[in-house]
């Protein structure tokens, strides 16, 4: 039997499209094995959201032929689609999969090489449904493209197009989810706020759309991957802070910047006291909200005193994580033209102070909890030491001591204290036990 191998670079959408095609995989007869293992063939899904990001794509194909020299290495996402794009090859891979094609790479690669075809067992599996993590979360993606333009971002190129998932599609996968044992569903999407019937739902908007899915017996948590701070509506707000909510209180809202004429410059839809004041609102009206984000450091505009702005926002929003990252020129994007004009050092001076500064305020927001009794959903995986961990509805680590069979289940737990960047806890309750039928099948995520 042939072997294959799997690995994602990049975001939650990158991490379900990989899945997919993995099922395609196994379905035609492939044994997968992990990304470290010796395979015959290894697809790598590939991320260019930065220059770091790429240069990972491109030595995560030179980490496979290292395993096997005589292996069909198959690249596809993002950084592949910029590739195409500039008419680039990627060294030491065999096929190069279009972005929007992705979902088809086992025809690409069955194509090139026809003789793997004849030599598989077929065994197509018919209405096989393989869950998609090896996680205590499924993500579900609804949405992919993205129309905004920022000037920076390359998303737009290498996804190009805005699709919705039809509601039916959606709602069956989340029903097979829960069926399987799972009991948060993460909404993912690239502009996940703009699904709806323009772009081929079917019917419902975002808003609608989490509606239909609170319906579904079993499932208790509905969490939205990431949002733009312009698409977190009145009407999502009050979905969110209504008491029978399925919906977590926490949401990431991308900043990117805090100065309003960088924003400007990156073409964003917010300035800095619309943001500001949109956060302050949903700390005031969803009990216990946590924030998280991503900013950007080192943009071509943004000078020494504009960087100052973002510092005023991080302080003043109070985030529970900050993802940061320096800007680096995208092919074929409008800021590609600016150069790159911050340099390095001054860079990783902004995102070190960036970095203490959400480091402080992400500790200061876990200490607000420290006494309370929160529901937490345990990871299928224990620490190092034993312990036991999971995440809170408002996204807080606990870590505490229980047994193995609460993994994978909601239970209460009582935040004794915190350490670090995370709680200790003590397990007060179970929910409810659910014996899951998870997939063994592991897929590292880099980057």
């Amino acid at each position: 039997m042939f072997k294959a191998a799997f690995t994602t670079l990049g975001c939650k959408v990158n991490q379900y499209e990989t899945q997919k095609i993995l099922d395609t995989f196994e379905n035609k007869g492939f044994d997968i094995v992990p990304f470290e293992s010796v395979a015959d063939v290894y697809v790598i899904n590939t991320c260019s959201v930065t220059s770091i990001a790429e240069s990972k794509s491109r030595y995560t194909i030179r980490r496979a032929l290292k395993n096997n020299p005589l292996a069909k290495v198959v690249v596809t996402g993002c950084a592949t689609q910029m590739a195409i794009n500039k008419k680039e090859s990627m060294d030491g891979a065999d096929v190069m999969v279009p972005n929007p094609n992705k979902l088809d790479t086992l025809a690409y690669l069955l194509e090139a090489f026809p003789e793997l075809e004849n030599a598989l067992n077929d065994n197509v599996k018919q209405n096989k449904f393989i869950p998609a993590q090896h996680r205590s979360r499924a993500n579900i993606k609804i949405q992919d493209g993205c129309s905004i333009y920022c000037s920076y971002c390359s998303i737009p190129y290498t996804r190009p197009g805005m699709v919705s998932r039809p509601h039916q599609e959606v709602l069956d996968e989340v029903e097979k989810m829960v069926a399987l044992g799972y009991k948060e569903i993460i909404l993912t999407g690239v502009l996940i706020g703009s699904y709806g019937p323009e772009s081929g739902s079917h019917g419902p908007d975002f808003e609608e759309l989490i509606e239909l899915i609170e319906k579904i017996d079993g499932l208790k948590r509905i969490r939205i991957s990431s949002i733009e701070a312009n698409q977190v509506t009145d009407r999502l707000i009050e979905v969110i802070k209504k008491d029978s909510s399925k919906v977590v209180p926490h949401l990431h809202i991308p900043l990117q910047c805090g100065d309003t004429q960088v924003l400007k410059d990156m073409n964003r839809p917010y300035d800095q006291q619309y943001y500001i004041d949109l956060c302050k609102r949903l700390y005031r009206e969803i009990p216990d909200f946590s924030l998280t984000t991503d900013i950007m450091v080192g943009f071509p505009t943004e000078t020494d005193e504009r960087f100052e702005s973002s510092v005023h926002v991080c302080k003043e929003v109070n985030y529970l994580k900050a993802h940061l990252f320096r800007f680096s020129p995208r092919f074929g994007t409008p800021a590609d033209k600016w150069g790159d004009l911050v340099k390095p050092e001054e860079k990783q001076r902004r995102s070190k102070v960036l970095g203490e500064i959400t480091r402080q305020t992400a500790q200061d927001h876990m200490d607000k909890f420290v006494g309370r009794t929160m529901r937490t959903l345990v990871e299928l995986k224990e620490t190092n030491n034993g312990m036991l961990k999971g995440l809170t509805d408002n996204y807080l680590e606990v870590v505490f001591a229980g047994p193995k069979s609460v993994l994978g289940n909601l239970v209460y737990v009582k935040l004794l204290s915190r350490q670090g960047n995370h709680l200790l806890g003590e397990l007060v309750e179970v929910e409810e036990k659910t014996e899951k039928n998870l997939s063994k099948k592991f897929i590292p995520l880099l980057g």
